[in-house]
């Protein structure tokens, strides 16, 4: 049955908002990361209920081991403030600290209560299943996330601000408050950070009908898998398709919540924040919330693991799970059904997410059985064909490889070709623009690699086409300007393979030898290590061969990828 008693929030009066805004200006202020302000919200307005604040050490290890709170509450994924050292360094248990958004706005006080260095190795494997780096939350746990967490209760000031689609985001009272107005006894919430084309329609409504209920359609847009549709997108797509369901039966609201996509735990995860919302049934999907393929190109997760686990903390959880079963179309029926009720010997038509997006990337048709016209207009008002997207070339390889000489060699190709601006961002240029203040640490070179990862997003977020020639010699920090570009374009690896005894050799600059002789300190190839990329979409060998056939194999690829009309 339907709770609509308003669940505690962790918001103080607007008076003693005002008060205690003033007195933060003499603590010692955090800047939240958009996951940080994500999880925030949800602490406050009691979305992540029962927490009161971010998970002090013990709640955490317990989390960690058992999906408990130390008091023995079921709570499956550690909520941490992840901070860096220098940061840690400054705070102690017993002190409050503002917290603050990216524009240095003020939206809780936290009262630190634990400080302590996690087992990241740990907390991988027992949350995530794995401690593999193709996991994108493991990723983040190893390369974004501090060294250092705090934990405590947190004191709200204000909601973090939303400039978009404010009449679509409810907190869990205001939706209570409309299930309460409405007269809805039973909810059925479905969880999705993808656009709904018809078979999800036909899921929902089917899943409504099933448990009796009315449904809440609660997309996700805090954070999401790397790579997914935007949520502006989504949205304008959820917006075409509300009307094709029966009025006044469905609501949609906006879930501010950064995803982990840790599969088992976070379907339980989901279900406890759903509970919060005022729902009572939860669509559970196959895979729900999975990351895709581990290192070994095997799925994290199995189809059913995630509805296997939330069955048995259902009763616990309070929310009853409603399986998402996989709709396909049947050809002769002309309609949708549950794969497992075709009759033998119809014809099953289906479109994997991968086959839409080569459609919209090739600009082939999208039939109108699969989606709705006005959800492909918006996703190819986002995505147009790949011939007319922006792109970025990523050259990597040690100094003197050739990696410069290819790139300009590949600029003045694209160039004579013409259609769409080239920049080249060589590494030199840019140490002189972008990062002149920086020194040759691992962190400095790190920060070098990003910002030119940023510039080249921007470029190609803008239809252009971005040439890097940086040495980039970490994995790590490939990966995250890949993540980077890939949201908005093809990212193209070149790995210039050439050996650091032929760089020597050439050793136009005499930099090989001032770093033998110990004059260049962190050198890469002598005294840094140099991380070979495993699987570029390109390796180019520039010994036997000229630059201008190594920049000929680049066009060549990027013309494989349909990246010219």
């Amino acid at each position: 049955m339907l709770n609509t008693t308003p669940i505690p929030e962790l918001y103080v009066s607007p008076e003693s908002a005002a008060k205690l805004k003033v007195e933060a200006g003499r603590l010692v202020s955090h800047d939240l990361t958009h996951r940080q302000v994500c999880d925030l919200e949800l602490l406050m307005n009691g979305g992540f209920a029962p927490l009161k604040g971010f998970l002090g050490e013990a709640d955490y290890d317990s989390v960690v081991e058992h999906m408990r709170l130390s008091d023995g509450a079921l709570w499956p994924i550690p909520v941490t403030l992840d901070v860096s050292e220098e940061f840690a360094a400054r705070v102690e248990p017993g002190q409050d600290i503002a917290l603050r958004d990216a524009e240095g706005v003020i939206l809780a006080i936290m009262s630190v209560t634990d400080k302590w260095v996690p087992n990241k190795k740990r907390e991988a494997e027992k949350v995530f299943g794995a401690d593999d780096l193709a996991h994108p939350a493991v990723n983040y746990l190893h390369h974004t996330a501090g060294k250092v967490y705090l934990g405590g209760p947190v004191t709200g000031l204000q909601q973090p601000v939303h400039y978009d689609f404010k009449g679509r985001r409810d907190t869990p009272n205001e939706l209570r408050a409309y299930f309460r107005k409405m007269g809805w006894r039973k909810v059925v919430a479905f969880q999705t950070r993808n656009p709904l084309h018809r078979a999800h329609q036909e899921l929902t409504f089917r899943a409504a009908k099933e448990a009796e209920a009315n449904l809440l359609i609660h997309p996700v847009v805090g954070m999401t898998k790397p790579g997914d549709v935007d949520h502006f997108t989504r949205v304008r797509c959820y917006e075409a398709v509300l009307d094709k369901y029966p009025p006044a039966t469905t609501h949609m609201s906006l879930l501010n919540l950064a995803m982990r996509m840790a599969g088992p735990r976070e379907a339980v995860w989901h279900g406890i924040i759903r509970k919060n919302h005022g729902c009572t049934h939860f669509i559970v999907g196959r895979d729900h919330a999975g990351p895709g393929k581990n290192s070994q190109g095997k799925d994290f997760y199995g189809p059913y693991d995630a509805q296997e686990m939330f069955k048995q903390y259902e009763a616990e959880t309070g929310i009853e799970m409603v399986p998402f079963k996989q709709m396909v179309y049947v050809q002769e029926r002309a309609q949708y059904f549950p794969a497992d009720e075709v009759e033998q010997g119809m014809t099953v038509l289906d479109i994997s997410g991968t086959e839409l997006r080569r459609r919209l990337r090739e600009g082939l048709e999208i039939p109108d059985w699969f989606s709705f016209p006005e959800v492909v207009t918006e996703l190819r008002r986002t995505s147009p064909p790949r011939s007319r997207q922006g792109f970025t070339v990523f050259f990597t390889g040690l100094s003197g490889s050739g990696k410069s000489t290819i790139a300009n060699a590949l600029m003045v190709k694209l160039m004579e070709m013409g259609g769409r601006p080239v920049t080249l961002l060589d590494g030199d240029v840019v140490r002189k623009h972008l990062s002149s203040e920086l020194g040759f640490s691992k962190e400095h070179r790190d920060i070098n690699i990003k910002r030119i990862g940023y510039v080249a997003s921007e470029i190609t977020k803008n239809g252009g086409i971005a040439i890097c020639a940086p040495i980039a010699p970490y994995t790590a920090t490939r990966r995250a300007v890949r993540e980077m570009i890939e949201q908005y374009g093809a990212f193209v690896e070149v790995h210039v393979a050439t050996s650091v005894e032929e760089c020597e050799r050439r050793d136009r600059k005499g930099l090989y030898k001032l770093a033998r002789e110990g004059k260049i300190k962190e050198f890469t190839g002598i005294s840094d290590p140099y991380e070979a990329p495993e699987s570029p979409e390109v390796r180019v060998e520039t010994v036997s061969v000229t630059p201008d056939d190594c920049a000929h194999q680049v066009m060549l690829k990027l013309e494989s990828l349909g990246l010219f009309g």
